[in-house]
């Protein structure tokens, strides 16, 4: 799973909190805007969570992927969840899929991660039905699955939700806002003196001690999406959450960890994601469009693409053949 800023200063407003199985991070340039804003968010998140949390019995995502191939209406929220993990499926050439969700179960990811058994017997692959079959109506607020689809919206909503939590806060209190959930972050309105301190890693949740990165952002989106967090064993082989649509199983390319920067935390997400999947074409296409990134391959050695920072601290620290 993704990455997270460590913000200290003591002149910001800061909280943590745990939501999804990982850990939400707010900061406010106006301590005394905090409360107020932390309100908002928790708001935010319990509206998403009701919306497109597959591990929930009363969500609407539950109802969606229930209906068995008839048509549903769905609510504002999910309409835009929806149009933005069509859109990232998109601009990714399909390997951003929200059509995952049976392949995902399949290899075993079929509860809450935190609930998950560590090993059990090998799985086989399960063909991804494609985003492209999958009939949305953005106007009438309609979706449609194909029968025996089912949507994950896990690779998108994260990120997504990051970015929606931040427009509401700033338009509401005005001063600089960050919002993190894992390794999704989203910063807008005046950013602290020297930009907002964020350090990259395979974990959010990993010490100091271990190999990462500080960089600085002045807003916008940056995410992280990894193979070596949520992570589990099926048959005596090594299994994660990113699944590669092309084989319906787990991606197997040359990124354990990949970050990226762009205008929108979904953007981000989406090409971070897309990185993993993408394995050795990931550098060229993230330079093609001018996102700065981080790619960590299995050895640690780091690349860097597009004006990303370098990283002389890691092992075969490089940038990429091309990269600007």
């Amino acid at each position: 799973m993704p990455s997270l800023a460590a913000v200290q200063d003591s002149r910001l407003g800061v909280t943590r909190f745990r939501v999804w199985g990982t850990t939400a991070v707010l900061v406010v340039t106006d301590p005394a805007a905090l409360p107020h804003a932390c309100r908002i968010l928790r708001d935010e998140l319990a509206a998403f969570g009701a919306a497109c949390d597959r591990f929930r019995d009363d969500s609407e995502l539950t109802r969606v992927n229930a209906a068995d191939g008839a048509p549903v209406r769905v609510s504002p929220l999910l309409a835009d969840i929806v149009t933005a993990a069509l859109r990232a499926a998109r601009l990714t050439g399909g390997d951003v899929d929200p059509t995952v969700g049976r392949a995902l179960i399949g290899a075993g990811y079929d509860r809450d991660f935190a609930a998950m058994p560590a090993d059990g017997p090998a799985v086989p692959a399960t063909k991804v039905p494609g985003w492209t079959h999958v009939t949305f109506c953005p106007a009438s607020r309609t979706l449609r699955l194909p029968r025996g689809t089912l949507l994950d919206l896990g690779a998108t909503a994260k990120a997504y939700a990051a970015d929606h939590a931040v427009r509401r806060i700033r338009g509401s209190l005005g001063c600089g806002t960050l919002v993190g959930l894992g390794g999704d972050i989203c910063a807008a309105g005046s950013p602290p003196p020297g930009g907002w301190q964020v350090r990259v890693t395979d974990d959010h949740a990993a010490s100091p001690e271990v190999p990462g990165q500080v960089i600085a952002i002045s807003g916008g989106g940056l995410a992280t999406s990894s193979t070596t967090v949520r992570a589990w064993r099926r048959g005596g082989r090594r299994l994660h959450h990113i699944i590669d649509p092309a084989t319906g199983q787990p991606a197997s390319g040359c990124w354990r960890t990949a970050s990226v920067a762009a205008a929108t935390c979904a953007d981000a997400n989406a090409a971070a994601t897309a990185a993993i999947i993408r394995g050795t074409r990931a550098a060229g296409w993230l330079a093609g469009l001018g996102l700065p990134a981080r790619l960590v391959g299995h050895d640690g050695s780091v690349t860097t693409v597009a004006g990303w920072p370098a990283d002389p601290g890691a092992p075969g620290s490089r940038p990429a053949a091309g990269a600007r």
